[in-house]
């Protein structure tokens, strides 16, 4: 048996497989998330431990028997949070999450101090690691002076699960200080924000075994001899669950975030257009990702304020709409990543009168998340990354009206995998099962339905979104 653990923004999802891949059981549990104040965004580090150990629990209630086969585990989660950890390994302060936009002016002063495009291969953004660390080495010196290591949230997991600091080349490609070409630290980037190679975890590859479960969890659990691999950052362990492991595989997200991911056999980075380019999750193998910050959440938000659910929302809307919305909709309620790396971009509906209702509202949200994936493939098409199809993924691809309105907006052919067992847990799930020599792991999903673009609703987006692009510079 293979434990699959997903530590994402809003919850911890827990899913064992046996040898054949088959869900066995599956567990899950809810995070909040703390806005201290406009643009913040923090976790407590000890609520994953306590939202794991519930899912565990769950998948364990679940399956008694088979979970007392457990082999051994493999973790994903959020990308880029900084978990600043003291010499006891007790968290510091909360810890500071992916779409927390406050170290704006630290990107700048980053950027002129080292070569960050160059060896990290991404334009310095108040998303990633760095900066947070630059933010609180200028606004919090005490804490900054006693942080003894600096962790991504998966990683704290897996700290709680080994008892070892360790990372592997995804998530760590995201925090800044890697050389992502050749898949270690770089101690010039560590430098730029005052650190050493003494702060940062032992790195390992994501299908490699990184340690074993502590003696006392595995007693608590009723297990012996786990194996613990690297696991993956989200995107990349979402490709893991997908099989996308050779170059010119591709998959599209709707998430909390939007992403456009594909994979590479060599580092090709592309900043000019904002595109982040990461290691894979497995050796000698890279990926390059559009990022957009409010896909799913963008709808979440829309719903919070109509008293409706999101389900409820795209409901109202036609599978194949026939027109597009008469309202346009800017997805920027965090900020922005690809292609515009602009933190303090803002959310907007344009053209809403008093005859508009929820479903123009609806619809309008579906197609701007469209548009802005959109940006993204024209911007990696720019860095030779030319992509016609893609796999999908993440909870808004239930939606059949939003595959439709990406399809026609992005003009990729949108394939449909055959269960829902797909995504970040399956692929931590599967890097487990490969940290124990299994070869077979990273298996192709069949394919239940493609959705090509339809042509009228294309034809009918391109004066649509030339106007979504040409009011951007104006906000």
């Amino acid at each position: 048996m293979f434990l699959g653990l997903d530590l994402g923004t809003s919850g911890v999802k827990a899913l064992l497989i046996n040898e054949a891949q088959v869900v066995v059981a599956q567990g899950s549990s809810p995070l909040s998330l703390q806005r201290p104040r406009p643009n913040w965004a923090e976790q407590d580090p000890q609520s994953w431990i306590n939202a794991a150990s519930l899912a565990i629990a769950q998948v364990r209630a679940s399956a008694p028997n088979e979970f007392r086969s457990l082999q051994a585990i493999g973790l994903s989660g959020q990308m880029h949070g900084a978990t600043l950890l003291d010499g006891s390994d007790k968290p510091l302060r909360p810890a500071i999450l992916w779409n927390d936009g406050r170290a704006d002016a630290e990107c700048d002063i980053l950027e002129r101090r080292a070569d960050f495009r160059d060896i990290a291969g991404n334009v310095v953004m108040a998303g990633f690691t760095a900066p947070k660390l630059e933010w609180v080495r200028r606004n919090e010196p005490e804490i900054f002076k006693e942080t003894r290591k600096v962790l991504l949230p998966k990683d704290y997991l897996n700290l709680w699960l080994t008892g070892r600091h360790m990372s592997e080349m995804s998530d760590a490609a995201g925090t800044l200080w890697l050389d992502v070409a050749k898949r270690g630290w770089s101690d010039d980037l560590l430098a730029a924000t005052g650190l050493t190679r003494d702060h940062m975890p032992d790195l390992v590859e994501g299908s490699e075994q990184a340690g074993m479960l502590r003696a006392e969890l595995a007693a608590e659990w009723g297990v012996q001899s786990v194996s613990v691999a690297g696991g993956a950052g989200d995107n990349a362990a979402t490709a893991c669950g997908l099989g996308m492991t050779s170059p010119g595989d591709a998959f599209v997200s709707i998430g909390t975030s939007g992403v456009l991911f594909t994979v590479s056999d060599h580092f090709a980075p592309n900043t000019q257009n904002a595109v982040h380019s990461f290691c894979h999750a497995i050796p000698d193998t890279w990926h390059q990702m559009g990022v957009i910050l409010s896909a799913a959440d963008s709808l979440n938000w829309l719903a919070q304020l109509t008293g409706k659910t999101p389900s409820a929302l795209t409901d109202l809307i036609d599978d194949v709409p026939h027109k597009p919305s008469p309202i346009t909709f800017l997805p920027y309620l965090s900020g922005e990543r690809t292609p515009h790396n602009a933190p303090n971009a803002s959310g907007s509906f344009l053209g809403l009168k008093r005859d508009h209702g929820a479903m123009e509202m609806a619809q309008a949200v579906l197609e701007g998340v469209a548009f802005a994936l959109n940006d993204c493939r024209v911007a990696m098409a720019k860095g030779s990354a030319e992509l016609s199809s893609a796999w999908v993924a993440g909870g808004g691809s239930k939606s059949k009206a939003w595959l439709n309105i990406i399809a026609a907006a992005t003009g990729l052919t949108l394939k449909i995998p055959e269960t829902g067992a797909q995504g970040a847990a399956l692929g931590a799930a599967r890097l487990a099962m490969a940290s124990v020599g299994r070869t077979d792991a990273f298996l192709s999903p069949g394919m239940s339905e493609a959705i090509a673009s339809n042509q009228e609703l294309a034809d009918a987006y391109i004066e649509r979104i030339e106007y979504f692009r040409s009011v951007y510079p104006k906000l």
